[in-house]
């Protein structure tokens, strides 16, 4: 192997040396030999430090350069990422999925021979002990003759058993979870309908992997933890999974609810809905005609009041599958009521009643959707009459523009946004026009009204007009492709829609990369988080208000997304003084509507970004589960969690820079690549202009096109005199004359350095800036992240203290220190009554977090492998095994979850003198 080869140039050239030394050769030859033993030496250590002649390379034709222990240790295919972190394990398969309409939610088709391998040593304990055979070959041979006796035994053996099911690639921990299997025949995994959008599988031609838990404990956490209908919630956002994509099932719930006039026995009237399905049952009234009911005096038809109520034979049939304590649902079943269903579901019983009345749901749906024979031709849909009228007014107006343009009365500018105006208006009134083209009872109507698929833009591009296209930079191109699908397009407007199909999917593969790659350092930043104990104790809290329905960056963050789940700080009280809710009480959704019913003007929660508990976070500070809509457990790993919650819409968010409408510098970065410079903490190109002081807009100036902002600083300021802000080209003002600005607000549009709001507004400023930074990119592109993820990550980059004065301790002033290690030296320092170490807050970007962690293992298995061991066999470093990577790599159970010791004694910031941050504050 290569490491030989470079032993073996080591020890040639040791022995040479050895001998030149016994000759006494002169010394510009030993010289000479100890040079090149010495690059033989650094060669086996780390041959690619050694570039150009003097590195190592493999004998024969191909000369490569040969793999040194270094390279061995790094990289993916290194010994830390491919053999430590993850290994191939026994006893698992995989095959291609296909639906199992008829599964329940926990179960998966296991096909007979796949099980048969899989299970194999439990089905020749039972051969033995059965004496079918008598040794452990002769078990063997038995199997492999497909005896009769051994299907049987397989059954008994696959019983109450569970295994897990993973699709890659694995985003949030919905990527893996436990089936029951069910024997059959043929060699496809057969998997439920309902938990496809949690593994975003499909089945146009997706494998998955499965994996047999062997010992009893690991079947009981796959029973207890993993089962499929105990995981229906996104630990993301705490929104069903389930509900998330039903398609043919709403299809037929959605059909089945319609009223259609002039069906067979409109207008009877029947005493008890019973008597209406079995009239139905014999035909004598149709399945969507109007009909009138009495209603019984069962909780469900509780709101008739045993008045004649209006339905079809339908409705009665749909609400014959939800429980009987359930409202009636007399309307048609879109996508909203099913998914208010199934929210309903969450909140009054739990996730497995939930996850069983999902399934009936989609037995019902799958019926109907059968029954009612919907599908799709190109004839449902037609072009709208008016579309040639629109469109030659359209070209005779963009035709006035040109004109114009060639007379010289329009810049190049204003001609270029007029004529994209044009279209965009004229692609608007198409589409306006496009759902009354639809046949109210037709197939298309069916599929977009109840919202299982498609939209109506898409229609519109098939029928009515495929609109403006952009171009490689994302420049709107003023060339409208006029022609639909339908239609048919002209040569030259094909040959442009191209360039757009092409990039999306080049775009997509590159992008997916960059998104796993942010997952994984978010891993590695955030891996230590954990809850540790039942309550720090903290008092102090975020505010937020009730009644403010935007937030930061216009995007609607409500008071839902941000309270929900929280444990309440201090007793929230209305005006006349009432108190609604004690202190420390979970808001639940019932709580916060209550709230925004009442008069209470702001309520203070728990957060993470205050919670005092060293080395890991407490349960009222994190407050909710939600994937498990329950408060978190004890040894929970949130840092986990919290990364792939952020990591795993990320694949979603657009790469592109959006540009707007070609004006000079004006692209604000958007979508991944602004996600990565605030977690990294780089300074964005043309930051935006924030203030330095609290104050008043005096004046703005304006110079071609620079504008001067000029503020006067408020009474008690440092400042006295007003300052001058220069916004630079390309950036506009977002204030105006007399506007109360606060220090570190935004003045112009684009984006913040983190460092100089850091500087200027301190701590607290810039961990809100974050967060909505965060929330807001991930809302505009519809993928919803609690806020408590984003708090967890901000916890981490804002976890390092730079020393000030070092006091009774170790350390050098100037060393870089992490929180945690702070507190507990400072504990220390007090009990031996010495003087207790001073620093100031840092924020780093997360790679440079994860690569100053306290453990080496951890940091040299994320990155610069090299550089960190030779550091830390220099420093002479010891790694306590506290976190979970380095666990994983020496093999021992990690210390969260089921391995979560209770007892451990957690040290509190509170045990630090005066409590508080005893830190210089962000102003030096």
């Amino acid at each position: 192997s290569d490491i030989n080869d470079l032993y073996r140039r080591v020890i040639n050239r040791n022995n040479r040396l050895r001998k030149l030394l016994e000759v006494k050769a002169p010394e510009v030859i030993l010289r000479n030999e100890k040079r090149i033993l010495q690059e033989a030496v650094d060669s086996l250590i780390d041959n690619a430090m050694r570039r150009g002649s003097t590195q190592a390379m493999g004998a024969g034709a191909g000369r490569r350069e040969l793999k040194s222990l270094a390279e061995n240790l790094k990289g993916k295919q290194g010994l830390f990422r491919q053999n430590l972190l993850g290994k191939r394990v026994d006893y698992s398969g995989r095959s291609v999925i296909v639906v199992g309409p008829n599964l329940s939610l926990d179960q998966c088709g296991l096909p007979k021979h796949m099980a048969l391998e899989l299970f194999r040593p439990f089905v020749i304990s039972k051969i033995l002990l059965r004496e079918l055979a008598f040794n452990i070959r002769g078990a063997n041979r038995l199997i492999e003759e497909g005896a009769p006796e051994v299907w049987a035994i397989l059954e008994e053996v696959i019983k109450n058993k569970y295994v897990l099911l993973n699709r890659a690639p694995t985003l949030h921990r919905l990527g893996i979870q436990a089936f029951k299997p069910v024997l059959i025949e043929g060699n496809a995994i057969e998997f439920h309908p309902l938990v496809c959008p949690a593994f975003n599988a499909d089945f146009d031609g997706d494998q998955v992997a499965v994996h047999v838990p062997l010992s009893e404990k690991a079947q009981e956490e796959a029973r207890e933890i993993m089962a499929a209908d105990k995981n229906i919630l996104k630990p993301g956002s705490g929104d069903p999974t389930v509900s998330a994509k039903m398609l043919d099932i709403l299809l037929g719930c959605f059909w089945v609810t319609k009223i259609i006039s002039g069906e067979k026995g409109e207008g009877k009237i029947f005493p008890s809905p019973n008597v209406a399905i079995t009239a139905y049952d014999f035909g004598e009234v149709g399945l969507r005609a109007q009909i009138e009911v009495l209603s019984t005096d069962t909780e469900k038809y509780k709101a008739f009041e045993g008045k004649l109520f209006t339905t079809t034979v339908g409705r009665l049939l749909f609400n014959s599958v939800l429980p009987s304590h359930y409202p009636y649902v007399n309307k048609e079943v879109d996508r909203k009521v099913l998914q208010d269903i199934v929210n309903t579901m969450i909140e009054t019983t739990d996730l497995r009643t939930t996850a069983h009345l999902m399934d009936r749901i989609k037995e019902f749906g799958f019926k109907y959707a059968t029954k009612s024979g919907i599908t799709w031709g190109l004839d449902d849909i037609e072009v709208p009459k008016e579309k040639k009228e629109i469109v030659d007014k359209a070209l005779q107006s963009a035709d006035e523009i040109s004109r114009s343009y060639d007379e010289g009365l329009l810049s190049e500018d204003e001609r270029y946004r007029k004529t994209i105006e044009i279209w965009q208006d004229v692609r608007a009134e198409i589409e306006k026009l496009m759902p009354d083209t639809l046949d109210p009872n037709g197939p298309v109507y069916d599929m977009l009204k109840s919202g299982a698929r498609g939209q109506v833009g898409s229609i519109s591009q098939m029928a009515g007009m495929k609109g403006l296209i952009t171009n490689t930079v994302g420049r709107v191109l003023s060339f409208p492709v006029i022609s639909s699908y339908k239609e048919g397009l002209t040569p030259v407007e094909y040959f442009v829609t191209t360039h757009g199909a092409r990039y999306g999917l080049a775009a997509t593969a590159l992008q997916t990369a960059k998104a796993g790659y942010l997952t994984r350092r978010l891993v590695d930043v955030a891996q230590d988080c954990t809850i540790l104990e039942d309550d720090c104790g903290e008092t102090a809290g975020l505010s937020v208000r009730v009644h403010d329905g935007k937030d930061a960056g216009g995007v609607e963050a409500s008071f839902l997304k941000r309270a929900f789940g929280r444990a309440l700080a201090k007793d929230a009280k209305d005006e006349s003084g009432k108190t609604l809710f004690k202190k420390g009480a979970i808001l639940k959704k019932k709580d916060i509507e209550l709230l925004e019913e009442s008069t209470v003007e702001e309520v203070f929660v728990r957060s993470v970004l205050s919670c005092k508990t060293i080395r890991g976070l407490c349960r009222a500070c994190y407050g909710l589960d939600l994937g498990r809509n329950k408060l978190v457990e004890l040894g929970e790993a949130v840092g986990i969690i919290a990364a792939q919650a952020i990591g795993e819409p990320g694949t979603q968010l657009t790469m592109r820079t959006f540009h707007m409408g070609g004006v000079a510098g004006e692209n604000i970065t958007m979508g991944l690549p602004r996600v990565e410079e605030v977690f990294e903490r780089r300074t964005p190109k043309a930051p935006a202009v924030i203030a330095r002081t609290d104050g008043i807009v005096l004046d703005m100036k304006k110079q071609n096109s620079e504008h001067t902002i000029v503020i006067l600083p408020d009474v008690g300021s440092k400042t006295k005199e007003a300052t001058e802000y220069a916004v630079p080209f390309g950036r506009t003002p977002v204030v105006k004359v007399g506007d109360k600005v606060e220090k570190g607000q935004q003045l112009s549009d684009g984006s913040t350095d983190l460092l100089e709001l850091f500087k200027v507004a301190g701590k607290e400023r810039t961990e809100d800036y974050v967060i909505d930074e965060i929330v807001r990119i991930y809302a505009l592109q519809g993928a919803s992240v609690s806020h408590k993820h984003v708090e967890i990550i901000v916890r981490q980059m804002f976890s390092r203290l730079k020393i000030k004065n070092p006091g009774g301790s170790r350390f050098a002033a100037g060393d870089m220190i992490e929180r945690a290690h702070f507190m507990e030296e400072n504990i220390r320092l007090t009990k031996e009554g010495k003087e207790l170490i001073k620093a100031d807050p840092l924020v780093l970007g997360i790679s440079s977090v994860a690569l100053s962690a306290g453990s080496f293992l951890s940091a040299a298995s994320f990155q610069n492998t090299t550089r960190i061991l030779i550091q830390a066999a220099l420093r002479g470093a010891k790694d306590t095994l506290k976190g979970l990577k380095e666990n994983v790599i020496v093999g021992r159970l990690i210390p969260v979850g089921t391995g979560f010791k209770k007892g451990v004694v957690v040290a509190r910031a509170e045990e630090v003198l005066g409590g508080g941050e005893m830190l210089g504050g962000g102003e030096e």
